[in-house]
């Protein structure tokens, strides 16, 4: 468990994102997704993340329900705030504009008013069934950085003192206004999608650093940006969409290199944030048993120095990044 962090929680090196118990793409049966929590557990994850805005509502219940009998002080729970689900009254087929395929019975509405962070955290608190929430994320307040500044933080820094939260997260796929949050406020983690990758370092540029700086800890998502470090292959997604002909060609690199160490690629994705000093877990969507398990044997897998030499001497990695060493 990494000890990163002001007032963070204690985390598993490894998280279980629950968007995909969400339905998100593919549908997922109520099994199927318990299945997938207890594969997480038996494999030692004790970190646990959902919204809201995972399948209106289906991620928060499906977790709640599998964690629901486990010692509550043996896992941390995080989910988020920003978006508002209200009722339909009638469902109006399925829900596909953010991919989660679901029947639409609710409409979300972004608000990160004071009033708006408690309705949400109640309404979280309703579906999961659990008795708290150790971490509440602002999601995705790109549009929303005044109101999500001014009025949903100090909404969440009196919870968190009231008690009714542990810790506040900020979750992006961006750096620049994490970093103004931890510049500007007593935030105690960041979850950092998709911009710390084999891919894509612009994390490093400013967030991490300060993140360090300000002892900030910091969750990594996406590091198979989407996909395409996860199987690289024509038609392969990067950020949600078809990769660009430029980056499938270095993810086939990278993965060439792998192999020559015998080492697969998604084991290399998932260890390499651990190099940087302020990441204290990488979280992994996960929708099935079978996933949770490869997630927790991919982190397991050895990665010798001599393969992280060989990307940064063919240009792959940037020299001086932060290069991982044995599993925490």
């Amino acid at each position: 468990m990494s000890p990163l962090g002001r007032r963070a929680p204690r985390l598993s090196p490894l998280g279980f994102g629950a968007a995909a118990i969400g339905n998100l793409f593919t549908p997922v049966g109520d099994a199927e997704a318990a299945q997938a929590v207890d594969a997480a557990w038996q494999a030692g994850m004790r970190y646990f993340d959902t919204a809201p805005h995972y399948g209106l509502g289906l991620s928060e219940r499906r977790l709640g329900e599998a964690l629901r009998a486990r010692p509550r002080e043996e896992y941390v729970l995080s989910t988020k705030v920003g978006r508002l689900l209200e009722p339909l009254p009638t469902a109006v087929g399925d829900d596909l504009a953010d991919g989660f395929a679901v029947p639409a019975t609710h409409r979300r509405r972004w608000d990160f008013s004071a009033d708006g962070v408690r309705r949400c955290l109640e309404q979280s608190l309703e579906r999961l069934g659990l008795d708290r929430i150790d971490i509440a994320y602002l999601h995705d307040p790109d549009d929303h950085a005044e109101q999500a500044l001014t009025q949903a933080y100090p909404a969440l820094h009196r919870l968190r003192e009231e008690g009714v939260i542990g810790a506040i997260g900020i979750g992006m796929n961006q750096t620049e206004l994490p970093a103004r949050f931890v510049r500007e406020t007593e935030l105690d983690l960041v979850l950092l999608a998709g911009r710390y990758s084999l891919l894509d370092q612009r994390g490093l540029l400013e967030l991490l650093p300060l993140a360090a700086e300000h002892g900030v800890a910091v969750v990594v998502g996406g590091v198979f940006n989407s996909g395409l470090l996860a199987d690289p292959k024509p038609g392969a997604t990067f950020d949600y969409a078809a990769a660009p002909p430029q980056l499938l060609a270095r993810a086939m690199e990278f993965k060439a290199v792998c192999e020559r160490h015998g080492v697969p690629l998604r084991a290399a994705a998932l260890r390499f944030p651990f190099g940087h000093p302020a990441v204290a877990s990488v979280l992994v969507g996960t929708r099935s048993a079978a996933e949770a398990a490869d997630t927790a044997a991919m982190y397991q897998h050895p990665v010798p120095a001599d393969l992280w030499a060989e990307l940064t001497e063919r240009g792959l990695l940037p020299p001086g990044i932060p290069i991982p060493g044995e599993v925490r």
